[in-house]
């Protein structure tokens, strides 16, 4: 085929590739137009919301002069508005009350704060005397040295990245008895002293408590702060009629069970029980409310108590934690002095944080260097745009032949097949993927004259390991996707 004429072709298969790419292509998540409950606050919501996309569904709530006034915006994923009844899961504000639990266990004498971990789990053989010696206090404020998450090898640790990765549930064999069955192997790190968030720590905390009281950690806190606090809707099993949780970027994912972190985030609440459990710990009236007094350096004008933490902004001292699962955010804060709270929640992993903080009437934290997203950001580019490059450049390449083709066209359909679900897509414009799959249906069609005078193998002595390369491609390029897509 002449070169102009098969130009022409591979332009052609590019644009109608690309448009079919368009219409079935991902889409980020839009905050929805539904509204219940106070729709002035509702209104003031939208007006602080600086881009709804990366939204879906978000249930506010204030707390001002004793009165909560509550309003949803936007659907839950299933069909339905949310409203201020509707169950999200909020992470890690479960730290507060676990920290709150500790607290109001050191109110009746029931445990002390500076008490080893070591007293409350006798049958543990601690092969590190730092996580024997860490105390009650420690864990609660993220002191002791113990790891953010617990990996007890590398299958575990790229399972739990592959399911994140996937949207599926990272933690779920992570269950209590596993927890208990850890701890006397994780290494506290020298017992460091300084502030490290360990998701890990709190949840032995919680499991610690938990077998003091020779109950398991749900029921525990239900009786000691949920039931006099009235928060009826708050537990740790997804309730029915739970919303669907999604990426920024539109993926449905699956929520977390796992009961061993359930301490450090594994309850489902509403805005209006949040509400109740902000309202009561800024008053200084729930059970374990002193939990909330600052008591640690944390850094950068922030301190820290038994699960919550304080900053100092614009003169103003905010009490607060979030929250954040595969597919859910949460936020919840105070601000004492001016008797003024806000709980926001968000069926998306779109953080809720600035808006929180909007609503409280102070400014958005510092939008520094993401790492992560930057990260994400470079790999939703390469697996869009790599694949249908490599194509084109394997067709320059001398001496290719029929079956290295085939491995890079294989990659060329796989990596955009891979950027759909688990790309950035709140943040790079969809369409860019759309022309990333137009641009593997233009390498396809360029490469077609390579393909007819390329030798079968050309590997020489050796043809066997072009075999072999073709075939774990292709397997590992069909196993990725079928984990992403349908998994």
């Amino acid at each position: 085929m002449r070169a102009p004429r098969l130009d022409r072709w591979a332009v052609l298969a590019a644009v109608l590739v690309a448009a079919f790419a368009w219409l079935v292509g991902p889409r980020a998540a839009e905050l929805g137009t539904e509204t219940t409950g106070d729709a002035e606050l509702a209104a003031r919501v939208r007006a602080l919301v600086d881009d709804p996309t990366g939204y879906r569904g978000l249930a506010v709530a204030t707390v001002e002069g004793g009165q909560v006034r509550t309003a949803g915006l936007g659907d839950d994923g299933r069909g339905g508005a949310v409203g201020a009844e509707t169950p999200f899961e909020i992470g890690s504000i479960g730290k507060t009350l676990t920290g709150m639990l500790l607290a109001d266990l050191v109110r009746d004498g029931t445990v002390r704060a500076d008490q080893r971990l070591a007293d409350l789990l006798p049958t543990v053989d601690f092969e590190d005397p730092d996580t024997a010696d860490a105390t009650l206090a420690e864990l609660a404020s993220h002191r002791s040295g113990l790891p953010r998450i617990r990996f007890t090898g590398p299958v575990q640790a790229a399972g739990v990245v592959l399911n994140t990765l996937g949207g599926n549930d990272p933690y779920g064999s992570a269950d209590t008895e596993w927890l208990l069955s850890t701890v006397g192997g994780a290494s506290a790190g020298g017992g460091e002293q300084e502030v490290s968030y360990s998701n890990y720590g709190v949840s032995v905390l919680g499991h610690a408590l938990a077998q003091r009281a020779g109950v398991p950690y749900p029921e525990l806190v239900e009786r000691r702060i949920l039931a006099p606090l009235g928060m009826a809707a708050t537990g740790f099993t997804p309730p029915e009629g739970a919303p669907q949780g999604f990426t920024a970027g539109g993926r449905p994912v699956d929520p977390w069970s796992a009961t061993g972190y359930a301490p450090a985030g594994g309850a489902w609440s509403t805005a209006t029980d949040v509400a109740k459990l902000v309202s009561a710990t800024m008053a200084g009236t729930a059970p374990g409310a002193d939990a909330a007094t600052p008591r640690f350096d944390a850094g950068e004008d922030e301190r820290i108590g038994y699960g919550w933490f304080t900053d100092q902004s614009g003169g103003r001292e905010i009490t607060w934690h979030n929250g954040g699962t595969g597919g859910f955010r949460a936020y919840a804060g105070f601000d004492r002095a001016a008797g003024l709270g806000v709980v926001v929640l968000g069926n998306t992993d779109r953080s809720v944080d600035d808006l929180g903080r909007r609503l409280l009437g102070t400014e958005p934290g510092g939008g520094g260097f993401d790492f992560q997203v930057a990260l994400r950001l470079v790999a939703t580019a390469f697996m869009t745009f790599g694949g249908g490059l490599g194509l084109l450049g394997a067709a320059r390449q001398a001496g290719i032949d029929r079956l290295r083709l085939v491995s890079n066209g294989v990659w060329a359909v796989a990596m955009p097949a891979l950027a759909a679900p688990v790309g950035l897509w709140q943040t790079v414009p969809p369409v860019l993927w759309a022309v990333g799959v137009g641009l593997c249906g233009y390498a396809v069609v360029r490469t077609i004259p390579r393909w007819r005078s390329a030798p079968l193998n050309n590997r020489g002595r050796y043809p066997w390991l072009t075999w072999l390369g073709t075939a774990l491609n292709a397997v590992i390029a069909a196993a990725l996707v079928v984990w992403a897509l349908v998994l």
